[in-house]
């Protein structure tokens, strides 16, 4: 409900299932007990990916999401303990910028060569037939285990059609991110055997090795154990044995600095925002200044929160400069008529007769953006008042807390 979750096949909305529960709860779990209840197909979406392409997601309806997350509550007690300290997705009291710091403490310990690891489509590619073999390991009541099949096959609706699914645990579902951990805890055990040093986010791994040879043996071996131990397969376009600050694991990268290795965002993320800006602060979309201070504020928040860990404040401070130019842009156009023009520079302080001349210019937007007297009253004080967020600000002030 806090996420406002799309519905699924069924069209029944999140707030709908409480009432739902109240009226047919006792033989919803009559069923599942009786092994009579059957999951409903998965709801496609996809999500265009910012690099190209798109990435498919499966909605569940609201009853069988509720009854996953069930399941992963359970099971997560059960196998989460015995996952490798390397393992940092979806995992309690884990995270991102957990993985990042310690793929620095590796490098900085000499191991400055990475293996990147690319699974191709990796949660459509999930092998069925090896996944139940793992869960049966521990999972000893056979009706979890026909359930958890029966909703790795229930398919998909995709325009209306159903199709049926022979693999793959689609991202959407709760139960994916768990399956996905408890398929690659088989990858980090092999890894920890082999004394390998590796950081593990979902499908995203790499292992830190102190040469471009070494690097380059343990990419081959690693590949024919992921494709023939776990039926998954690598991307050979996109795997690489590199040095590490050449390459993005999860939005950052690394750099060096007085002899010190340290985290900095990756220009592909830096680039993925400056898009995002474009696209609040184009000047073509009619929407009111309140509006898109709110929608760039929701982004500064977003962003520097999950980057604080980096070393960026010159970058932002050039971001934020480059984002007061466009908004300045956005704020000439808003004003439009002459007058309009006029009666806002003569407000803002500038004298009649510069007010005046400078109202009547022909020059374009972004050039008269950049203009002394543009930057002189819509400066960044003018921002802030307006309730900008500046990114430097908000990195500042998480980095004081």
């Amino acid at each position: 409900k806090k996420n406002k979750g799309s519905h699924g096949v069924d069209g029944m909305q999140v707030n709908e299932l409480l009432s739902f529960l109240k009226q047919h709860g006792k033989a919803l779990i009559e069923e599942i007990a009786t092994e009579k209840y059957k999951p409903q197909p998965v709801r496609r979406v996809e999500i265009p990916k910012p690099n190209g392409g798109v990435r498919l997601l499966g909605i569940p309806t609201v009853v069988d999401r509720f009854i996953q997350q069930a399941i992963a509550q359970v099971l997560i007690k059960v196998y989460d303990k015995e996952f490798s300290k390397n393992s940092y997705g979806f995992r309690p009291g884990r995270n991102a910028h957990m993985a990042v710091k310690k793929a620095k403490e590796y490098i900085n310990e000499g191991y400055t060569w990475v293996v990147d690891i690319d699974l191709e489509k990796f949660f459509d590619r999930v092998n069925h037939d090896v996944l139940m073999s793992i869960l049966a390991k521990k999972i000893k009541d056979k009706r979890v285990l026909r359930l958890i099949r029966k909703y790795l096959e229930s398919g998909v609706m995709i325009g209306g059609l159903y199709t049926k699914t022979e693999e793959g645990t689609p991202q959407g579902r709760p139960i994916s991110p768990l399956l996905s951990n408890i398929l690659l805890d088989v990858l980090d055990k092999e890894l920890e055997a082999r004394g390998h040093k590796f950081c593990r986010y979902a499908d995203d791994c790499n292992i830190y090795v102190k040469s471009q040879r070494a690097g380059k043996r343990v990419m081959e071996s690693i590949t024919k154990f992921l494709e023939k131990r776990l039926k998954l397969k690598v991307n050979k376009e996109k795997s690489a044995v590199d040095r590490p600050w050449r390459r993005k694991f999860l939005g950052f990268s690394f750099y060096l600095k007085k002899d010190e290795i340290r985290i900095r965002p990756h220009e592909k993320s830096i680039k993925r925002l400056k898009d995002k800006i474009r696209e609040i602060t184009n000047r073509n979309i009619g929407i009111s200044m309140e509006i898109r201070i709110k929608r760039l504020n929701f982004l500064v928040v977003g962003w520097v929160n999950y980057f604080k860990i980096a070393d960026m404040k010159a970058k932002l401070n050039e971001i934020d400069r480059w984002t007061r130019r466009r908004l300045r842009a956005c704020i000439w156009k808003q004003w439009k008529k002459n007058k309009t023009r006029f009666k806002n520079l003569k407000r803002l302080g500038i004298p009649e007769h510069k007010a005046w001349q400078f109202a009547n210019t022909r020059k374009g937007y972004w050039r008269i953006s950049n203009s002394p007297i543009l930057s002189k009253t819509l400066n960044n004080q003018y921002c802030l008042n307006q309730g900008f967020k500046t990114f430097s600000m908000q990195y500042t002030k998480l980095n004081l807390t």
